[in-house]
């Protein structure tokens, strides 16, 4: 069984940093691309930023030239270093993993994490 483990969540001040991490576990053959999602009160989930496997890495506008992905295929993890924070954003952050593949399956599903609160405030 394919589960997504996310860490590294907490309250922040404006203008600081947060580093999530996420860990995929289980009988994996292989992961699509991995990425970010955030979703916050009242609005629709977004995209964060995702890394493919081969390294292309997409950010929304929003948050280009703040946060960081990166990933390790070897461990099936992604980071995200979030710096200059600013309140808006305050939102759940949910790791993703798309197509992946487990060993045994012909078939790609895509997986979520449990999500990490993520709170900038004064």
């Amino acid at each position: 069984q394919v589960q997504l483990v996310e860490s590294g969540g907490g309250l922040v001040q404006p203008g600081g940093s947060l580093r999530l991490s996420c860990a995929a576990s289980g009988s994996i053959l292989r992961i699509n691309a991995m990425g970010w999602y955030r979703k916050a009160p009242g609005k629709q989930r977004e995209l964060v930023a995702v890394i493919t496997r081969g390294g292309t890495i997409t950010y929304a506008d929003s948050v280009k030239g703040r946060f960081t992905i990166s990933g390790d295929n070897a461990k099936n993890t992604v980071y995200l270093q979030m710096n200059s924070l600013k309140p808006e954003d305050t939102a759940v952050y949910y790791c993703n993993a798309d197509r992946l593949v487990q060993v045994g399956s012909m078939w790609p599903n895509d997986y979520w994490g449990q999500g990490t609160q993520v709170t900038v405030s004064s």
